[in-house]
């Protein structure tokens, strides 16, 4: 008989406007339609993709690396998880290791068998893909406005007297 499933869900919205429960509510749908037991769920709101350091990302692994209390990991998009190829190769290279199951929901992906291990490698692709075509839209648009004499940046205020520090501005914009 197979092992029950022990199931980790996570979910990530990019802002902190956007609701969540469009990836919470299907995914516990899912798990309850097959029967699998959810241990915890993890839930990032704010967070780009690119970034790996992310709290409830982190608590996650730190979650699978001491107790391995659960043995699937349920998404609702493959890039919620992360969006560089290298650090994807790399977290599913540990779930291996540690027989973690991933399973996207939106995308029929599961590394429970050969075909959802090539098809998520090649999402993966396709997401780093977005990802720099993003980047390369915004540096484009930026150029643009430059060239036509946009002053770019907030404007100055009551609260410029005094140099920044570059910390706050990196751990707020820089994600």
């Amino acid at each position: 008989m197979k092992e029950q499933r022990k199931v980790g869900i996570y979910a990530r919205v990019s802002t902190n406007d956007q609701n969540i429960d469009t990836q919470l509510l299907p995914l516990k749908e899912y798990c309850k339609r097959m029967n699998y037991t959810i241990v915890d769920k993890y839930v990032d709101k704010g967070f780009s993709g690119k970034d790996d350091k992310r709290p409830q990302f982190e608590r996650l692994l730190a979650d699978m690396r001491v107790s391995n209390g659960f043995n699937c990991l349920v998404v609702y998009k493959l890039d919620r998880i992360g969006r560089s190829l290298k650090h994807l190769l790399n977290l599913f290279e540990e779930f291996k290791n540690r027989g973690v199951e991933f399973i996207s929901l939106t995308q029929n992906i599961n590394t429970g068998t050969p075909e959802g291990k090539m098809f998520w490698q090649m999402l993966g692709v396709f997401a780093e893909f977005e990802r720099e075509l993003i980047v390369a839209r915004t540096n484009s648009g930026l150029n643009r406005a430059r060239k036509q004499g946009k002053t770019l940046g907030r404007p100055k205020g009551s609260k410029d007297k005094k140099r920044r520090r570059r910390s706050g501005y990196i751990r707020r914009w820089a994600t």
